[in-house]
């Protein structure tokens, strides 16, 4: 048997041994569960090689709007990748770290959604197990490390591995990372498991510029006792990669050129999951203890036999695919809704629904699980994830919840998503056998039905989905998507190797604590001027000394006044003189923080150069009015949590001038009551007047208030704490903290709360179940907003007053008092006014909707009731009948209507309707059934002309050419079925029009 040979290597004493020597043959590793597979790669890290333990992310991405959900375990360290971290952040001094991520790979460019239930090994959540260098070792020692944690510590056998490197790129020009090819073979992996590979393998991009660099992946055999080099990287499942170290040591710029990066990385990850199966001699990752609990938990609830492992044509029913399916979604669904991330209607939230609904269709129609089943999954989850992730058993009772209404919600959708797939059956333009994919999607974009439920419900009436077009659609929403992402426009203008050759140049970060320095006197804030001196220009990604005139570029200071977007707040705007032209503005565009500098965006009006001293000019309307809102977001989210309970967390904020917007977590809309409680509580506080306190404190300390509010961001250390009424050094002395708002907060705030005047919420809604969003106005807009709620409310019980008084005699005057109705309604519904008072409204308008539509019908039927008698008189017992009565109103061409004036026709006939001697409604009675026969479904608002044939009986039947009447009609359904009705033939209304087509015409056809 041949022995691997283990060198030694100066630096690294005894990182290796002769354990890890194994001869080709040996057995699988010992079985280790998964809690202790995770526990042993952090103690590796963090006790061996001095990492620090960093706690997994939520799933949701931290300002990254490029990403749905968080994907790997390096996105919560792209600020520290980018050079952008704040300098004062506890992220900044990271230089060493482990820690296990959380993440969601079901939508955007990595979706393994429709893979999982397929395979053994694709999941929508998965844990990431990682490692970091940031600036510290490097390739030699992140290979030696994963070298003897994989052999030594988990104890798998050397003669399993495979290790593949970068191979170089002759087409880009990058060299092969010969390096680490030496270094591997220095720890001792045999020449003909060392495999060279192209970029597509081993070269790591984070996108389509920033840092980049070549990887190595180390794969793991489960056969054994042969060499298996040929089956790397060949999507077998017998070799499958476990670890993967990418070396960030390249920067992609903007024209694709690789420029070296003045510092290097380390980016590990290894997933939980493959590696658990490996460590536990499983094939499967299903057949591991993260998975088999829930499995159990799943028969325990179904009415099908026990988890078999089965794939493909060998998993009869698909029942060992819905076991796998349910049991992988039910842990994203319990990680996302733990973290805030909701089932919705867009963007991540709609991939949570579609995942939800992917669970529930396999629960429901092939475990023949009972309603509830899913939810009841959760505690299984938690059991077995909790420990690790405690905000699990945090949010376990709402998890629940919340997957029994969404459960609920889609059952009764699946009902409507078999009408639309019936009724696009019976089209006139459907293709036997092949489905409309335009349809197919509508079903999974609007009614959320996963792609793979619409395919069995089509299956079984033998029908396809036109599969290419379906494809194109979905390339089509990806460009969009993509598209969205791509184009969100970079909050940072410096790249990573500008901000390094700001620190090579010495340039200090911006001192910006003049933002906070304003006063209050006799009533009015006072915003001191600013001089400062340009330390740096950048334009066109890249450093310059000057730039001319209307060239955009980014303003660097040695000290600004001016607020940079951050914390949900609006950057301020305004502008800046130079010294010696004060004649001349340069407007400031946007204000951004990058790196601890401050980039003033400009587009110059004249030359500016280095060394410049500039005086600073805020636009003081625009920051008092985000100062107003700002400390008014303060003031409201203390209100919601004081009634509606501590519960309530922050989900996001936008604060501008004109308007704030907050977010929160709460399992219902508000109603009348509380929406008026939290307009009270906020107000109480404003004609108070309290101070408003502010304090920089370490960030510790900070986190030592009770009742502080946060919002998960990584905040800078030390922090600002901005607390109402009560002083910051106050806050440590009991619950005083819970009592009053105190956050912590970079933003510009009131110095007291009377400067807000009033508070009004105008808008309040759920964006997904769970979440609401809350839009207010502050000031002149609050009291305009008041006003105008008064107004319509005057105006609503002037309406109702008339209708109670003098109720219209006459169609036309009903109709007149319907549209008056109608027009307050959308006054209502899109006029800026309190919440609480719109609700009110609207439920006043819509009774007097039904009321009005009821005198309407009145009218009409009493109307109806008058034509009717001389037709009856006029056409006796005739077989068949063709007759016009001619009416003012549109109403009275509904089915209900129509059918009361010609009730004479039952069984025998057609009557037109007719209005102006040209327009018209048919109205076909079949004798068995009737008036009750005609439906209100069969009417829409287009106008057409339908073709009929009198068959003989009382079959009324389209199609061919013998006994057509020509009818002018409003619009029916193209396609409809009744026992006695086979096809709906279409012609154009413009042809019936410019042959000027009458009663007459039609009852030539007699």
């Amino acid at each position: 048997m041949l022995g691997l040979v283990l060198r030694r290597t100066s630096g690294l004493p005894g990182l290796l041994s002769a354990r890890s020597a194994r001869p080709f043959g040996s057995p699988p590793p010992p079985e280790m569960s998964a809690a202790l597979v995770r526990s042993t790669f952090l103690d590796f890290f963090q006790d061996k090689h001095r990492h620090r333990l960093v706690p997994s992310s939520p799933v949701r991405p931290r300002g990254d709007p490029s990403l749905l959900f968080v994907n790997a375990g390096m996105n919560q360290f792209k600020p520290v990748f980018l050079g952008t971290v704040d300098p004062r952040s506890e992220m900044a001094s990271y230089q060493r770290v482990v820690n296990t991520q959380k993440c969601v790979r079901a939508g955007g460019k990595h979706n393994d959604l429709e893979d999982v239930g397929r395979d053994v090994y694709h999941h929508t959540f998965f844990e990431m197990l990682g490692s970091w260098s940031f600036g510290d070792y490097f390739k030699k020692e992140a290979c030696y490390m994963a070298w003897s944690l994989l052999t030594e510590h988990y104890g798998i056998p050397a003669d399993r591995l495979y290790v593949s490197y970068f191979a170089g790129d002759a087409v880009s020009g990058v060299p092969a990372d010969e390096e680490t090819q030496h270094i591997w073979l220095e720890i001792g992996v045999p020449p003909d498991r060392l495999l060279p590979f192209g970029p597509k393998e081993n070269f790591w991009e984070m996108g389509n510029s920033g840092p980049c660099g070549p990887c190595t992946e180390i794969h793991y055999d489960h056969v054994g006792g042969r060499n298996a080099a040929a089956l790397v990287n060949a999507d077998s499942p017998e070799v499958v990669e476990i670890w993967n170290l990418v070396f960030m040591q390249y920067n992609r710029e903007v024209d694709h050129n690789l420029r070296q990066l003045p510092q290097f990385s380390v980016d590990t990850g290894m997933g939980l999951e493959r590696l658990v199966s490996v460590l536990q001699g499983k094939r499967s990752n299903y057949d591991t203890d993260l998975f088999t609990p829930l499995l159990h938990a799943i028969h325990q609830r179904s009415k099908v036999g026990p988890y078999g492992g089965r794939l493909g044509t060998v998993d009869g029913g698909k029942v060992d695919t819905a076991y796998r399916v349910v049991a992988d979604h039910v842990r994203t669904l319990s990680v996302c809704i733990a973290d805030g991330v909701h089932p919705g209607m867009s963007g991540a939230e709609l991939v949570v629904r579609r995942v939800l609904r992917r669970a529930v269709r396999y629960c429901a129609e092939v475990l023949q699980a009972p309603q509830g089943a899913l939810a009841s999954l959760v505690p299984t989850v938690t059991h077995i994830l909790g420990d690790v992730y405690p905000e699990l058993h945090r949010e376990e009772n709402r998890i629940m919840d919340i997957i029994n209404e969404n459960e609920a919600h889609f059952l009764s959708s699946l009902q409507q998503g078999s009408r639309l797939i019936q009724r696009t059956l019976h089209r006139k333009d459907y293709k036997h056998g092949i489905f409309p994919a335009s349809v197919a999607w509508c079903l999974h974009r609007d009614l959320g039905f996963p792609l793979d439920l619409v395919d069995i419900m089509l299956e079984e009436k033998d029908v396809q989905v036109d599969r290419e077009e379906l494809n194109r659609l979905m390339e089509e929403s990806q460009k969009v998507t993509s598209g969205l992402q791509s184009g969100v426009p970079s909050q940072v203008p410096l790249d990573i190797l500008s901000l390094a050759e700001l620190h090579r140049l010495g340039v200090p970060h911006t001192e910006d604590g003049l933002k906070y320095q304003y006063r209050l006197e006799k009533d009015r804030y006072v915003f001191p001027a600013c001089s400062a001196t340009v330390l740096a220009l950048y334009a066109d990604h890249t450093l310059v000394s000057e730039v001319t005139e209307g060239q955009r570029c980014g303003v660097i200071l040695d000290q600004t006044c001016f607020y940079s977007e951050q914390g949900g707040q609006s950057p301020d705007r305004g502008y800046f003189t130079r010294d010696g032209l004060q004649d001349v503005v340069y407007p400031v565009e946007a204000v951004v923080l990058a790196g601890g500098y401050v980039v003033h965006q400009v587009t110059a009006t004249d030359y500016l150069k280095t060394g410049n001293q500039v005086q600073l000019h805020l636009d003081q309307v625009h920051r008092l009015s985000c100062m107003v809102n700002h400390t008014a977001t303060h003031l409201l989210n203390f209100a919601l949590r004081k009634v509606l309970g501590a519960s309530v967390q922050q989900r996001g904020s936008k604060v501008s001038a004109d308007r704030l917007r907050f977010d929160f977590s709460v399992k219902k809309s508000l109603d009348t009551s509380q929406l008026q409680q939290v307009d009270r509580c906020v107000n109480d506080i404003i004609r108070a007047n309290h101070f408003v306190h502010s304090q920089e404190l370490p960030l510790r300390e900070a986190n030592r208030i009770k009742g502080l509010r946060t919002v998960d961001e990584v905040y800078p250390d030390p922090v600002r704490v901005v607390s109402v009424e009560v002083e910051v050094s106050e806050l440590f002395e009991g619950e005083t903290g819970r009592e009053t708002s105190v956050e912590l907060c970079c933003g510009t705030h009131l110095l007291q709360t009377g400067a807000i005047e009033d508070l009004l919420i105008v808008s309040e809604r759920q964006t997904v179940k769970g979440i609401s969003r809350i839009v207010a106005v502050t000031g002149r807009e609050a009291k305009r907003a008041r006003e105008e709620g008064q107004t319509l409310s005057q105006e609503v019980g002037s309406l109702s007053a008339r209708l109670t008084d003098s109720a219209p005699s006459s169609i036309d005057a009903a109709q007149r008092f319907a549209k008056e109705v109608g027009l307050l309604s959308d006054a209502v519904d899109n006029t800026s006014i309190p919440q609480w008072q719109r609700s009110d409204l609207q439920a006043r308008l819509r009774a007097l909707q039904r009321t009005s539509n009821t005198t309407v019908r009145k009218l009409e039927a009493r109307e109806a009731a008058l034509i009717a008698q001389p037709l009856r008189e006029k056409n006796g017992r005739k077989t068949l009948q063709v007759d016009s009565v001619q009416t003012d109103s549109l109403s009275l061409l509904s089915p209900h209507r129509t059918p009361q004036r010609c009730w004479h026709l039952i069984g025998r006939g057609l009557c037109v309707v007719t209005l102006a001697e040209l327009l018209g409604a048919p109205c076909w009675l079949p004798r068995e059934q009737g008036v009750a026969a005609t439906s209100r479904r069969l009417w829409s608002g287009r106008r057409s002309l339908l073709a009929w044939k009198h068959s003989g009986d009382d079959v009324l039947e389209g199609g061919g050419r013998d006994f057509l009447l020509p009818v002018g009609m409003l619009m029916l359904p193209q396609y409809f079925y009744t026992s006695s009705m086979l096809m709906v033939s279409f012609l154009n209304w413009q042809y019936a029009r410019s042959r000027h087509m009458t009663v007459d015409h039609i009852k030539r056809y007699r």
